[in-house]
């Protein structure tokens, strides 16, 4: 444990020649290019922006980490500084910087701090030419209100300087308590107090027991956030053998990489498991952490699917035993587990993609799971998706049920029905062309209804909007859905969480009941929707892309 302190650090102001115009957060925190965010004056100028409008600044406390890509370490100096010009009383930073944004949940929530600054850009990828990423998290530990984000992005607009103090560099390589002036920064085993918590919700016993009894497990890290935490929990406190953990040091470009957790991107996992004999259980998590993937030999569990499964096998767990108080999912992820909550009697809510959202659902107590499609599940434990989580919560499902992963999709599927499921994510299109592809299609809704659509009819066509029913407020314009007679459905989305172009993201979805053919290569069960939504929307034409650059 080491420590220091500085004092009477010297205060001054830097003043701007012209604020930034293109300072505007996303679902997910600001995203630029490395190099965007080493403009002079450019990192400072959002963190100022943040540091005027984030309530309780003087005299808080704030949590502040990040996933270890290029420009974390600056960052963290950058932001320290300017919190004690800001009259911060207390910073809660990690070993090396490196927090997971579950884990600045609860640090968030343990702590009663006023909120925190998560350091990443998730799945994308790291290096000087990659991307960078800064997140504002509220009190509650979840992603910030959308007024808040607002306000900002106001702020940055009309930003004339801003405020940090000259101060020596704070040491993160241990553990150690500082100061800068009258601000303590303690920097802490980012790990512990996650590790910690798993430990309350699920039975480190019998879960080990299973990964003794011949049953070999995989987890790729991807170089990013969670290796340190997986190796901790899988190969230390679960007595999985040494190498369990690949790819589990932090890397500043991850080592070359994309962090994110799909067939595409972790295929050297996906072949382990799908084509290879030697493990019975595998998964992936991203970037920072939030997101999960999971695979059994020979299977791939869609992350829809996935939700609906810990739902129906919550009462395993003990954090969860005595039931779910409901469940909720973003627009755009399957039905799948709106079948189980109809079952268990439980409310389901459907939000927009967001996990802010599920937030105030969370915060009211009106569910205890969540969802999205895109590789991220969660619950009341956090206020933020959680990849590992969601691994221990398998591995726990399986303690219990002692049968592979594809037998437990196959009773499931047996008890509830298929939802064959796929996400096609067109990446890097030119913006013009991809939101004249988008605006044409939005325009076409409304004459669509009760015409024949990839041979059924259309009985429902719209952008989404979502009424909370927590608060009351209203949220438009959230995905273009194609709603069919039979139950099945396209929904068409531009994603904002890229850097480069925009991303179309096409979901498509065909319910098939428990009775009915469910062994179907899901691409082939959808063909007919596939082929639909590409002549309607004109995807080929259009962007000149033969294929998606991701399939899910």
């Amino acid at each position: 444990m080491t420590s220091s302190a500085q004092t009477g650090p010297t205060q001054r102001q830097v003043h701007l020649n012209t604020p930034f115009n293109d300072q505007k957060p996303g679902t997910s925190g600001l995203r630029k290019s490395s190099k965007q965010f080493e403009q002079t004056n450019y990192l400072e100028s959002f963190i100022e922006a943040i540091f005027q409008t984030l309530p309780g600044v003087e005299g808080g406390t704030l949590i502040l980490g990040g996933d270890g890509r290029y420009g974390n370490h600056r960052a963290i100096d950058v932001i320290l500084r300017m919190g004690a010009a800001h009259r911060l009383s207390r910073v809660i930073t990690t070993t090396n910087g490196i927090l997971s944004t579950p884990a600045a949940s609860h640090l968030i929530r343990a702590n009663k701090a006023i909120g925190g600054i998560i350091l990443s850009a998730s799945h994308n990828q790291g290096g000087p030419d990659g991307d960078f990423g800064v997140k504002v998290n509220g009190a509650n530990g979840g992603p910030a209100a959308e007024s808040l984000t607002n306000a900002i992005y106001a702020c940055s607009q009309a930003l004339e300087r801003y405020s940090l103090v000259d101060a020596d560099v704070i040491p993160l390589e241990a553990p150690g308590h500082h100061a800068i002036g009258a601000m303590a920064v303690d920097v802490i085993d980012g790990v512990e107090d996650y590790v910690e918590l798993m430990q309350k919700l699920f039975d480190f016993g019998r879960i080990k027991d299973l990964i003794k009894t011949d049953f070999p497990v995989v987890f790729d890290a991807m170089h990013a956030v969670t290796g340190p935490y997986a190796q901790r929990l899988l190969e230390g406190l679960l007595g999985a053998p040494t190498g369990t953990v690949r790819n589990g040091v932090p890397l500043e470009d991850f080592g070359g990489g994309h962090p994110d957790p799909n067939l595409t991107y972790a295929a050297e996992l996906a072949d382990l498991l799908l084509n290879g004999k030697s493990y019975s259980f595998g998964a992936a998590c991203d970037g920072d952490g939030d997101r999960n993937m999971i695979l059994g030999r020979g299977c791939f569990v869609n992350p829809s699917d996935s939700l609906a499964i810990l739902a129906a096998n919550a009462n395993v767990a003990p954090a969860y035993a005595d039931g779910l108080a409901g469940v909720a999912r973003s627009m755009p992820t399957s039905a799948a587990v709106d079948v189980v909550a109809k079952e268990l009697n439980i409310d389901c809510f459907e939000t927009p993609t967001g996990w802010k959202f599920f937030g105030n659902l969370l915060d009211a107590g009106r569910i205890t799971l969540c969802g999205e499609e895109s590789f991220g599940t969660g619950s009341n434990h956090v206020r933020e998706k959680d990849g590992l989580w969601a691994v221990l919560f398998w591995l726990q499902i399986l303690t219990a049920r002692r049968c592979s992963v594809a037998d437990v999709m196959t009773q499931h599927w047996s008890r509830f029905g298929r939802h064959y499921y796929s996400r096609h994510d067109y990446e890097a299109i030119a913006n013009e062309k991809a939101h004249g592809l988008y605006n044409r299609l939005e325009s076409m809704l409304p004459r669509l209804i009760g015409q024949p659509f990839a041979g059924r009819q259309v009985s429902q066509a719209d952008n989404f909007r979502y009424s909370d029913p927590v608060d009351g407020s209203e949220t438009q314009s959230q995905g273009l859905r194609i709603l069919l007679e039979d139950g099945s459905r396209v929904v068409v989305r531009l994603s904002g969480t890229g850097t480069k172009g925009a991303t179309l993201r096409v979901y498509l979805e065909r319910y098939e009941p428990s009775h009915g053919n469910l062994n179907q290569d899901p691409q082939h069960a959808l063909a007919d929707l596939i082929n639909g939504i590409d002549a309607l929307a004109e995807i080929q034409k259009r962007t000149g892309m033969q294929r998606p650059t991701v399939i899910t």
